[in-house]
């Protein structure tokens, strides 16, 4: 199913299952790991900037499709021109974030091999920027080369194309470096490098921004199934397991199964013998046992579980020993970095109140894959130990991210905290992260609505600004007379991604592609939609629709039967009706009244 993104890439594709001739079979196909992504071209959007009318003159040919060939002959071409010792150049917007590189096809220039300086960013204000001497970690306004290469020179061939740059980015800055010469390019192109996978899971409701915000969600998430599931595509190329979670989740609701998954969750079991903790952070490894209760509720694959009992039975016994036998207080100073996301990082007693959440919600979740893997006894062992753990109740304050871990594993009540504290201020303190899990507590207490609002408010909040994917960080309240990430930043405004963000993501470092953000599509696909998983391998589900305020919403959601199909429609006195389709094999839920169609 196609997005309003997928309709830039409609270029050619390079084939993955090319056969060699017979001589070279075995030292090339034998030995070759072929790549699972695909590339497209994309031309540029809009000419953001240029240094003059005389300096850059053509620049408006580069707008149309290319095709990678350089040719000899009279042309439209673009002129890059240094007549003395300052550097001239352009900006351009490829209209979407992606992640990969540019192409640039030259034609004649005054020198053979001109060199240029590339910058690529995220925002307008990154392609402007110098690469940060503290590397990004002060707000000194840099950017940084950490993960990716965003900022560096290069030798352009003369009549030929060149390929370079592999990072996360939306708009790229061009300056031609030599003095008294010119580049003459014929075109730049985009190469996305992206999983070609159909978007089987679907949203859409009679609120247009919510439409928008389901479809940047999915594609943000899309765009980070890259080798493995990183948690971004400029910065955090990495594998981070707590991250990992609500973009599955995502992923579940969007694509289905897709192998990228259970690859990178094999990659942190694998890259973390016991009794270390995964990512080094002891929250991160209870939201991988987490993370494989939820991937077997979704598909069932059973064989897959099995391979994860030699690990996973020594990590709940390990947890075991971090809990007070008496009070089920959380014992997890010796457990490493005490986490559950930057925003609630300096607030210890909030870490704390989360953490006995999240330890409850492992246990109850490891309890049940034991179950299911014949091991009747721990299942009961560590279910008793939740019942304990369940019995203490730390205070969250006004922590919404330790409100939201409380509520979800029933430690404390979703209608109090839900009003009191996680809804209060609407997307006040809402973090990008873990912003999927306050969305979850209130669906639990009942506040979709409110939920509904703050998505609106908040994921909206980024789409205002210019974003095509959602971030790393965000806070609302940062962008009052802030200047949107796709143009320069005027005088009078504020340059937001230059000048705000906190922790480890503090100005041009901050990653404008996060995995981590993608919650709304999860949640509206769940909670609007009203789809649950009830059964593993969604053998069993429940479809329970919460419109709130909209008129009608209807959608789709992959299972491993196929696709379920549902609308959801107010009639004149306010009631729901509901038709919807389901594949052979997927039971609904009895008692909940629908109608199906077939």
């Amino acid at each position: 199913m196609k997005t309003i993104f997928t309709t830039l890439f409609t270029c050619a594709f390079i084939a993955v299952n090319a056969q060699f001739p017979a001589a070279y079979s075995d030292q090339i196909t034998s030995k070759a790991e072929i790549d699972e992504l695909t590339r497209a071209y994309l031309a540029p959007q809009r000419i953001v900037w240029i240094t003059s009318d005389t300096l850059v003159t053509g620049s408006e040919s580069l707008l149309n499709k290319g095709n990678s060939q350089a040719y000899f002959g009279r042309q439209p071409v673009c002129k890059i021109i240094n007549p003395g010792g300052d550097r001239s150049g352009m900006i351009l917007d490829f209209g979407i974030e992606i992640q990969g590189g540019i192409q640039i096809t030259t034609s004649l220039s005054n020198r053979v091999t001109p060199t240029v300086r590339i910058r690529f960013g995220e925002s307008v204000s990154e392609t402007c920027s110098e690469v940060s001497p503290l590397g990004g970690f002060e707000n000194d306004g840099g950017a940084t080369n950490h993960h990716a290469m965003r900022d560096f020179e290069i030798t352009l061939p003369g009549y030929g194309t060149l390929e370079i740059g592999n990072t996360g980015y939306r708009f790229v800055r061009i300056d031609l470096v030599d003095p008294d010469t010119y580049v003459a390019i014929k075109e730049i192109r985009a190469v996305a490098v992206y999983r070609d996978i159909p978007y089987l899971g679907s949203f859409t409701c009679s609120d247009v921004r919510l439409n928008r915000i389901w479809e940047t969600a999915a594609y943000t998430v899309h765009v980070t199934m890259q080798d493995y599931l990183w948690d971004g595509i400029k910065r955090d190329r990495m594998v981070w397991a707590g991250d990992m979670h609500p973009e599955i989740m995502a992923i579940n609701r969007v694509f289905g199964y897709n192998e990228v998954v259970p690859k990178s969750l094999d990659f942190l079991r694998d890259h973390t013998p016991l009794p270390a903790y995964m990512n080094g952070i002891s929250s991160y490894s209870m939201w991988w046992v987490i993370m494989q209760h939820d991937w077997f509720m979704y598909h069932g694959d059973r064989t897959y579980l099995e391979k994860q009992k030699e690990y996973l039975l020594p990590l709940l016994e390990q947890f075991t020993g971090l809990v007070n036998d008496t009070t089920g207080k959380e014992m997890l100073e010796s457990a490493g970095w005490l986490f559950l996301d930057w925003p609630s990082s300096t607030n210890k007693e909030a870490v704390h109140a989360g953490l006995q959440g999240l330890m409850v919600m492992t246990f109850e979740k490891g309890a049940y894959l034991c179950q299911e893997l014949g091991e009747p006894e721990k299942a009961a062992s560590y279910n008793k130990i939740a019942m304990l753990m369940g019995q203490y109740q730390p205070d969250p304050g006004t922590s919404k991210q330790a409100a939201s871990l409380l509520v979800l594993s029933g430690i404390a009540d979703a209608k109090e905290l839900g009003s009191e504290v996680i809804a209060a201020g609407g997307p006040e303190n809402f973090s990008t992260f873990f912003g999927y899990y306050m969305l979850e507590a209130l669906a639990v207490g009942g506040y979709y609505t409110e939920a509904m609002n703050i998505i609106s408010q908040y994921w909206g909040g980024m789409l205002d600004m210019g974003a095509t994917t959602f971030w790393e960080d965000f806070d609302l309240s940062e962008t009052v007379n802030a200047s949107p990430i796709d143009q320069l930043t005027p005088a009078d405004m504020i340059d937001y991604h230059r000048t705000t963000g906190m922790a480890c993501f503090i100005g041009l470092r901050r990653s404008l592609c996060h995995g981590w953000a993608a919650g709304p599509a999860p949640w509206l696909s769940e909670h609007v939609l009203g789809i649950k998983v009830l059964e593993p391998g969604c053998s069993r589900i429940s479809i329970e629709p919460h419109l709130g305020k909209l008129d009608w919403a209807e959608g789709t959601f992959p299972t491993p039967y196929g696709v379920v199909y549902v609308k959801h429609t107010k009639n004149k006195r306010g009631k729901v009706v509901t038709e919807f389709t389901v594949p052979e094999g997927v039971e609904v839920e009895e008692g909940t009244s629908l109608r199906l169609v077939r």
